[in-house]
C-alpha cells in the first residue's frame, strides 16, 4: 500500500512537470505578443522593451521555465500581467464557485446516468432501452452552450423558475450543474448499461435470482456495486475536466469560477493566469484519478493496489 502510494506520488509529480512544460511551450508559441497587448497600440518600442524586461520575457525560454517552476515549488504562481494581482489569490477566490459547480455537475450526471443505465440494461433490446440510449447520444452530442442557452430560455426566461445568471444560491446552481450533468449523464448511462449487462451475465447473479431474490434487489445490491467501477474511474476524470473545462458554461451563466477566469486570461494573453489554471486543473485530474484508484478496492475487494 505504502509502496503504491509512493509510486503514484512520483508519477503524479512527473505528470505535473510534463503538463507545465508543454503548456509553457505552447503558450509562447501563440502568434501574439502579450507585451503588445499590455502596452497598447501607441506605445513606443522603448516602452515595450521596458515592459518585456520587467516581466522577464526578454530571457531565454528555458530560463523563464526554470524560474517559473522554482517559484511554483513554493506556491508562487506569479502575478497577472493585466490585473497586477497574485495569480494564486485570483485562483483561490475563483476556486470555491468552480468546486461547487463541479460537485453539482457530478451529482447531476450520477442522478441522470446511473438510473438510466440500469433501466436500459434491465430491458436490453426493448424500446425503452433504445429510447434511453438515443437520448444519451443526443445529450452527449449536443454542444454545452446550446444546452445551457436552451435551459436558460425555457426555465429562466419563459417559466421564470430560475435566475438568468448569478452565484450564491441553490437556484443559481441548478441550471449550470444540469447543463454539465446532462452530457456527463449520457456517458454515464452508456457506461453503466454496458457494465451492468456484463455483470448480469455472471453466475452469482443467476444464483441470486434462482434463490428467489427480487429483481430490484439483484440490480441495486449485487449488480450496481460491481458495475460501478467504471463510473468511479470516470468521476476521477470528471474532477479534473470540470475544473478546467467549464469555460463555456461559466460564461453562459455568469458563474464566477476559474473557467471564466481562464477565458478572460486567454483573451488578454495573460500567461501567468493561463499557466496557473492549467496547473491547478492538472493537479485535480491527478488527484481525482488517485482517489478513484484508492476507492475501487473498497467497492470490489478483488482489486488490489499494485
Amino acid at each position: 500500500m505504502i509502496g503504491y502510494i509512493a509510486r503514484r506520488l512520483v508519477a503524479s509529480f512527473l505528470i505535473l512537470i510534463g503538463v507545465t512544460m508543454v503548456t509553457f511551450a505552447l503558450t509562447f508559441m501563440i502568434p501574439a505578443d502579450p507585451v503588445a497587448m499590455l502596452a497598447g497600440r501607441n506605445a513606443t518600442a522603448q516602452t515595450r522593451e521596458q515592459i518585456r524586461h520587467q516581466l522577464g520575457l526578454d530571457r531565454p525560454l528555458p530560463v523563464q521555465y526554470v524560474t517559473y517552476v522554482a517559484r511554483l515549488a513554493v506556491g508562487d504562481f506569479g502575478k497577472s500581467y493585466a490585473r497586477k494581482t497574485d495569480v494564486a489569490d485570483l485562483i483561490a477566490s475563483r476556486l470555491p464557485p468552480t468546486l461547487l459547480l463541479m460537485l453539482g455537475a457530478i451529482l447531476a450526471e450520477l442522478m441522470i446516468g446511473i438510473p438510466a443505465g440500469i433501466y436500459a440494461a434491465s430491458r436490453r433490446g426493448s424500446g425503452a432501452d433504445k429510447v434511453a440510449m438515443t437520448l444519451s447520444f443526443v445529450t452527449v452530442s449536443t454542444p454545452q452552450f446550446v444546452v445551457g442557452l436552451t435551459l436558460l430560455y425555457v426555465f429562466a426566461y419563459l417559466l421564470s423558475w430560475f435566475p438568468l445568471s448569478g452565484y450564491g444560491s441553490l437556484s443559481n446552481l441548478i441550471l449550470p450543474a444540469l447543463t454539465l450533468g446532462m452530457a456527463g449523464g449520457g456517458w454515464y448511462s452508456r457506461m453503466m448499461r454496458s457494465s451492468m449487462i456484463e455483470v448480469l451475465r455472471q453466475d452469482y447473479i443467476r444464483t441470486a435470482r434462482a434463490k428467489g431474490m427480487g429483481e430490484r434487489r439483484v440490480l441495486l445490491v449485487h449488480g450496481l456495486r460491481n458495475a460501478a467501477l467504471p463510473i468511479i474511474a470516470m468521476i476521477g476524470l470528471d474532477i479534473g475536466i470540470f475544473m478546467s473545462g467549464v469555460v463555456v458554461v461559466e460564461n453562459v451563466f455568469g458563474w464566477p469560477g476559474i473557467g471564466q477566469l481562464m477565458w478572460q486570461a486567454i483573451q488578454s494573453l495573460d500567461i501567468p493566469i493561463i499557466m496557473g489554471v492549467t496547473t491547478v486543473a492538472a493537479l485535480f485530474i491527478v488527484l481525482g484519478n488517485f482517489l478513484a484508484d484508492l476507492v475501487a478496492p473498497l467497492i470490489d475487494p478483488r482489486i488490489r493496489l499494485r
